[in-house]
């Protein structure tokens, strides 16, 4: 029987293993068939003002391609997951499309900020080469601005899609709702994720620059992992260790079953 195909659409290169990086360990082992992307990705010559300190305050000299290693540490968590394909789909982030600073970026569209049709452009593309059978993308619980250009460009495209929680943006409120630009009728999934949680710590380790920023440092990531899946396990009623996603109830049945 051949196997099954899960896409998993990361906004940026760390967003799937922090948030879903769980369920991808398990999907890969019970069989399926693991394809990641990650939609803004592109280097970006001689950044400035705000794209710029985006990459300094991670401790990072002004002419180092902060994207280039990015990329590589990106590439380092596919091989620590034996994820099979992963792809980065070359838009740049919002810094480098005229967002000014961290308040813009969890504020309102720009005018004329369109990249999401060229983002469901280039997922539709790759996800008629792959053919997944189920895809995974953000809810944008934090309101960032590529996150939700990334909903927005994935709902376009009308696939059956499973949406996860945005860490690390919801390990600080939980009880956020995700924006606007969701499908309707979607349901609550808790998929158990026990067994693969130390796969996920490893694999969220492989984001070197982002750790001290996000989590505080690498020895805080695996504490800040663990108890937010448990938590996340309570909240759904069981125990051990879980993550939450939105989705379509038929679809739904594809994952429960792996």
């Amino acid at each position: 029987m051949p196997s099954r195909t899960a896409l998993f659409i990361s906004p940026h290169l760390d967003d799937v293993a922090f948030s879903c990086g769980g369920t991808l360990a398990m999907l890969k082992a019970a069989g399926w068939r693991t394809v990641l992307a990650t939609v803004f990705t592109r280097s970006v010559p001689d950044p400035s003002g705000f794209a710029l300190a985006c990459q300094t305050d991670k401790g990072l000299a002004p002419k180092v391609d902060y994207m280039a290693v990015r990329r590589e540490e990106d590439a380092a968590f596919g091989r620590t997951l034996e994820v099979d394909e992963v792809h980065w789909l070359d838009l740049a982030e919002a810094p480098h499309r005229g967002y000014g600073s961290a308040a813009e970026l969890f504020s309102v569209i720009r005018p004329g900020d369109e990249i999401w049709r060229e983002a469901a452009h280039r997922i539709g593309t790759l996800a008629g080469r792959v053919g997944p059978d189920l895809m995974f993308g953000c809810q944008a619980i934090g309101n960032h601005v590529d996150h939700r250009q990334t909903v927005r460009a994935m709902v376009e495209l009308g696939r059956p899609v499973a949406w996860y929680r945005d860490l690390p943006y919801v390990i600080r409120a939980p009880e956020e709702a995700p924006p606007p630009g969701l499908p309707g009728g979607l349901v609550p999934l808790a998929i158990p994720v026990s067994d693969h949680l130390p796969a996920k710590v490893a694999g969220a380790c492989r984001y070197a620059t982002q750790l001290p920023f996000q989590f505080g440092g690498a020895d805080r990531v695996g504490p800040a992992l663990t108890a937010f899946a448990a938590d996340e396990a309570r909240r759904a009623g069981g125990s051990g260790y879980a993550e939450r996603f939105l989705i379509d109830p038929l679809a739904a049945k594809s994952v429960s079953s792996a």
